[in-house]
């Protein structure tokens, strides 16, 4: 599988945290989470992609074929952001929730801490309006 057009394989969802809206990427099937931000040239600077697992659990996500440094923000299923995480570029090097997380929401590396968006913050998940 080639790289895909964002749209073509993702539906938008809306993330809320600290008074900002951002709109990314939803994966919430287990073919869309295995796939996620992989084979992509770049992201644009508020672009990222939320993960769904649909039940609380330790999360582990992967680097192979993803050619972008990403962090990771790791959420409870309260909508706290229970760790946020770096991970490098074509990394197969698992990263592991130290906790039960319902979302991982991945974004450019260095975004979050610019964005002044840590650990302890609510994030509200909402239908694209």
């Amino acid at each position: 599988m080639g790289a895909a057009t964002p749209s073509e394989e993702f539906p938008a969802v809306a993330v809320e945290v600290n008074q900002q809206h951002y709109t990314v990427e939803y994966a919430y099937s287990d073919q869309q989470r295995a796939l996620g931000l992989m084979h992509r040239l770049n992201l644009c600077n508020d672009c990222g992609m939320l993960f769904n697992f649909q039940r609380s659990k330790q999360a582990q996500m992967w680097m192979k074929n993803t050619l972008i440094p990403l962090d990771v923000a790791f959420i409870r299923k309260d909508g706290s952001i229970s760790e946020i995480t770096q991970m490098q570029a074509n990394d197969d090097k698992l990263t592991k929730s130290r906790f039960q997380v319902m979302y991982a929401w991945e974004m450019n590396q260095g975004w979050f801490a610019k964005n002044a968006i840590q650990v302890g913050d609510k994030v509200v998940i909402k239908p694209v309006e």
